[in-house]
Order: structure tokens, then sequence, then C-alpha cells
């Protein structure tokens, strides 16, 4: 029975928070209007009711479309998205396929012209080919993997300096042994002779 209750709700709030209006929007039955309130791609609801059929969007500071914002919004029947500097790399690539699957009548793709990179800048966003986009992606950790790869690159040829130096060191250190053991060698049979000349001097003496 108490699963039952839970599960009631759990259905029950749910419900509420997809037709809630979304924060920062405005709702009038199932208009959902998000237009000029200065968002971001960051400040985007993370979704809309289910039942909007106009979602407006236009002149905010999108620059593209968090992936599966829109799927599961499926009575739209107009959307805006005009007046958004809309950067047209990799992270458009929702936002073309989204457009790309609209019927003719959802005139959603109105206005969506890139604003950057400046090869595409003015290009409406559902007429690029996947080449245009692809061509023009910059990640992070593109750049992150070139640095990774410096750096293991910078990593190495310090290993290989402070190994070269340890046999140098090694090779001296051989070196200065053996001059050490000569030496004390060459002392030791130096001592020898002398002792011996002695020796041989005072044996001359006493006889």
């Amino acid at each position: 029975m108490k699963g039952f209750l839970l599960l009631f709700l759990i259905l029950l709030f749910g419900g509420q928070r997809s037709s809630a209006c979304p924060h920062l929007c405005s709702c009038h039955g199932s208009q959902v209007n998000c237009s000029s309130r200065s968002l971001t791609s960051s400040l985007l609801p993370t979704g809309f009711p289910a039942g909007t059929t106009e979602l407006h969007l236009h002149n905010n500071l999108l620059t593209s479309l968090p992936n599966g914002l829109l799927d599961d919004v499926t009575s739209l029947r107009s959307v805006s998205l005009h007046g958004n500097p809309w950067i047209c790399d990799c992270g458009i690539l929702y936002l073309r396929a989204w457009l790309l699957r609209q019927p003719f009548m959802v005139r959603s793709h109105l206005g969506v012209n890139c604003s950057s990179p400046p090869s595409l800048r003015g290009r409406l966003v559902v007429y690029l080919t996947e080449r245009d986009l692809l061509d023009s992606c910059h990640y992070w950790y593109c750049d992150l993997a070139l640095a990774s790869q410096v750096c293991l690159f910078v990593f190495v040829v310090v290993q290989a300096a402070l190994l070269v130096a340890l046999l140098v060191f090694l090779k001296r250190f051989e070196r200065l042994s053996k001059e050490a053991k000569r030496t004390t060698e060459e002392s030791f049979t130096a001592e020898e002779g002398l002792r011996e000349n002695e020796y041989t001097h005072l044996k001359d003496s006493s006889i």
C-alpha cells in the first residue's frame, strides 16, 4: 500500500513539475514565452511543459541549445528562435538536427542564422552541412590533449637527459675509482720498494 502511495505522489508531483511554467518565462495556456529575457544557453530551463504548442525563445543570448531540450515537447506548432547569436560549431549540431526533423509548417528555422565563426556568419543553421560545422569545431579538450602531448614530450626529454647525466656520472665515477686504485697500488709498491732498500742498507751496515 505504501509503495502504491509513493508511486502516486511521484506521478502527481512529477506531472505538476512537467506542466509548471519554467523559471524566467511567462505562460498563457499552451504558449510559453521566454523571449527578450537575456537568457544564455546555460540559463535555459531544463524542460518545457509537455503540452506546449508555442515557444518563444527569440531575442536572447543563446549560442546553442542543450542536447534533448526540445525532444519531449511533441505538440509544438510554432517556435521562434531568431535574434540570438548562434555559434555554428559542433555545439549547434543538436539544433540543426532538430530543425531538420520539423515539418515545413513549423517555421522554426526562420531567422536562425549563424553569428560566428566569420566564415559562416549569416548562414541559416538548417542549411549548414556537417562538414561546415566539423571544420569549425574547436573543443577545449583538443587544446588540452595537445598540451598533454607537449608535456609528455618534455617529460620524456627530461628523463632522457637525466639518464644521460647518470651514465656520464657513472663513467666518471668508474674512471676516478680506477685512477684512485692505481694511485693506491703505485703508492703501496713505492713503499714496499723503499722498505726493501732500507732493509738492504741496514743489512749491509751491520756486516
